[in-house]
């Protein structure tokens, strides 16, 4: 069968081979014991219900196997025989061009390249999944190789309900991932009904469709420690020489080493896991690795004496950097924290003096010996982060949830007021007022043509709009343009790309409009193929998120999820080609709520029309709200989003005299 007769498939009649387990792959951990007898029964009648009855028997047997020894049915027998990555468009079946774009990030979501764990169809985060089992993945190509542009697909938490009839300006899919009631919203509630069958934790871009690999957060991290850096500057002065030390190499925290280089320090990232350390050194995103503690300590010393730029990937727990380096009184500049704190029990997170392989074996076998491993490891990595901060050093959390479970270990990290971290967000700091009240985010685009040439092409009027716009702009927001025109004029030397022919951007609404126009223009000329639009939804209205996201919100409000919701029902009706909303996503299951969105450019009017009604809604809806806690910046941003947009008229907030409330 072709590629494209096997798409169209779906789930096959006539049962495929057992595929054997590959060890070569890096697989998710056994997921703990959680089910009761009558539950994992349940759990096999759900997963059944995608296959015709005379293939029960033989099914049955194995999902069990799968159950018992992964604590998932991923349906590996079904796993497709092709090669996974993001195709050209034009060789994807279907009816649909919107709908064949969808397929292509589908695909490349699950790229070797990309993906923690293709096998388990984990992109990033541990436990980010796309779909729960493959018999989903064939599904949905099927259902969008037929898909016409009247009918929407309505997907709920990675299985298919189905194409309901529509019309062209509807969403293609309409996604939501782990949408529970509030009360079944805690870390166990996702183990027990993601192994029923019936939710997944779809993190952000993960089940979104919308991940690019470690480009995809490259950008915000260099952002991150550039500002970082200028906060602890003195006289103007740069980070040659300064050290930025931080852990995690996995999917999103896999971008830290590049940020480094690029914003020009010396990085330490440790991890744990060889096969990450592996990856992410064999695709240059990490200049070298150290296994070994004093080894580290010389090549440090050595860096700082010599001022170079470079990223020391260290592998093993952060923790043992952390305490070598106050006893040898190395001065650590910056200092953060990316590993998946959401998911601490399940792999996010592991313990010090114990061996990759045994934490996995208590992961699955004795979690609560497991459980009090990782709450010991996490006081005395808030120990050895309080030794170094007494010496000087900036930390700052990185929104995984890093303070919040360090907290609750009972580890040293509350203010003197016993209600705040002592370390701010990096979003608290950085992020939230230098970048997200102005309207600042994470857009970003793939060529769908898969042509590297196209993707220049996209780089170079993308610059050509931010110099042209940063002539014009107001002072408050000059730092922000100077920084992405460095950014992506360093882009393609930087060799970000992993998979698609993708790239991220810090833009404004004006921005990602005018950019997409530029875009759209050139397909309709013939000088670039399809282009496809969306953001992260670590951005300034897509995500509802107390700990990260909403931390610099000042009004009580961060708690709520207005703005997430709103978000996603906006781009809606405004032109989305699909949205999505999740629960969890970034900093942990019941934590948070997140939306984001893909948008099809084909050259067409109707592209045009639906680019400019929804990126100005997508971007202007965060403004709003974070104007309305009284937030500076987004104050003077919704302001001047009303003089551009005469139909756009937004409650400002009055400023109450504080000496008034006693």
């Amino acid at each position: 069968m072709t590629f494209k007769e096997q798409i169209q498939e779906g789930i096959p009649s006539v049962l495929p081979q057992p595929k054997p387990y590959d060890p070569t792959i890096n697989h998710a951990p056994k997921r703990k014991e959680i089910l009761s007898a009558e539950e994992k029964k349940l759990a096999l009648r759900n997963a059944l219900r995608y296959f015709e009855p005379q293939h029960h028997a033989e099914l049955a047997k194995e999902f069990a196997d799968e159950l018992e020894k992964y604590g998932r049915i991923y349906m590996y027998r079904f796993r497709p025989d092709y090669e996974m990555y993001a195709r050209p468009i034009s060789e994807y079946p279907g009816k649909s061009e919107q709908a064949k774009a969808i397929m292509l990030m589908i695909q490349n979501n699950l790229d070797y390249a990309v993906a923690q764990h293709p096998h388990e169809l984990i992109t990033y985060g541990g436990n980010g999944a796309v779909f729960q089992n493959w018999a989903q993945y064939r599904l949905v190509m099927k259902y969008l190789s037929e898909m016409t542009e009247e009918q929407t697909l309505v997907m709920y938490s990675g299985h298919p309900m189905g194409l309901f009839p529509s019309h062209k300006d509807a969403p293609r899919v309409v996604v939501t991932n782990g949408m529970m009631i509030p009360n079944y919203s805690k870390p166990d509630d996702w183990e027990k009904f993601n192994a029923l069958g019936v939710t997944q934790y779809g993190q952000m871009t993960a089940g979104s469709y919308m991940y690019i690999g470690p480009q995809g957060i490259v950008h915000g991290t260099t952002i991150t420690v550039m500002n970082g850096g200028r906060k602890i500057s003195k006289n103007g002065e740069g980070l040659e020489g300064k050290v930025f030390v931080t852990s995690g190499l996995g999917g999103m925290s896999g971008a830290q080493p590049k940020a480094g280089n690029i914003a020009g320090c010396i990085t330490v990232c440790a991890e744990v896991n060889p096969k990450a350390v592996h990856t992410r050194h064999s695709q240059g995103w990490v200049d070298e690795v150290v296994t070994d503690t004093d080894a580290l300590v010389k090549r440090v010393l050595e860096a700082k004496a010599n001022k170079e730029v470079v990223s020391i990937a260290y592998q093993g727990n952060i923790v043992d950097v952390w305490e070598k380096f106050d006893e040898e009184n190395i001065y650590i500049d910056l200092g953060s924290d990316q590993t998946s704190l959401h998911n601490p029990w399940a792999g996010g997170y592991y313990p010090a003096g114990i061996s990759f392989e045994e934490s996995n074996r208590l992961m699955a076998e004795e979690p609560e010996t497991f459980r009090e491993k990782v709450q010991e490891t996490l006081r005395r990595h808030a120990a050895a982060i309080n030794k170094h901060t007494a010496k000087g050093t900036y930390f700052f959390d990185y929104g995984n949830a890093f303070l919040l479970e360090a907290s609750r270990a009972g580890a040293d990290i509350m203010a003197e007021n016993g209600i705040d971290f002592k370390y701010p967000s990096y979003v608290q700091d950085i992020m939230g007022p230098m970048c997200f009240d102005y309207g600042f985010g994470p857009f970003r685009w793939v060529c769908a043509s898969g042509k590297p040439e196209d993707l220049a092409k996209t780089d170079a009027i993308a610059l050509n709009i931010l110099e042209e716009m940063s002539t014009t702009a107001p002072a408050e927001i000059k730092q922000q343009m100077q920084d992405n025109i460095k950014w992506i004029k360093g882009a393609q030397e930087n060799k970000l790309v992993v998979g698609s022919q993708a790239r991220i951007l810090y833009a404004d609404a004006e921005g990602r409009i005018k950019i997409a126009e530029a875009f759209n223009q050139a397909i309709a000329k013939g000088e670039i193929g399809y282009v496809v639009l969306g953001r992260d939804h670590h951005d300034v209205s897509g995500t509802d998120s107390p700990y990260r996201e909403t931390s610099n919100i000042y009004d009580g409000s961060r708690f709520t999820a207005d703005m997430a919701i709103h978000n996603v029902i906006g781009d809606s009706f405004r032109g989305a080609t699909w949205v999505s909303i999740h629960n969890g996503g970034g900093v942990g299951w019941g934590e948070v709520i997140n939306g984001g969105f893909g948008m099809v450019l084909d050259g067409s009017s109707d592209a045009s029309r639906r680019l400019e009604s929804m990126l100005f809604w997508d971007v202007n809806n965060g403004i709003a709200r974070r104007g309305w806690a009284r937030n500076e910046g987004a104050v003077f941003a919704i302001k001047r989003a009303m003089e551009v947009q005469p139909l756009l008229k937004v409650t400002i907030p009055n400023m109450v005299d504080d000496a008034l409330l006693g």
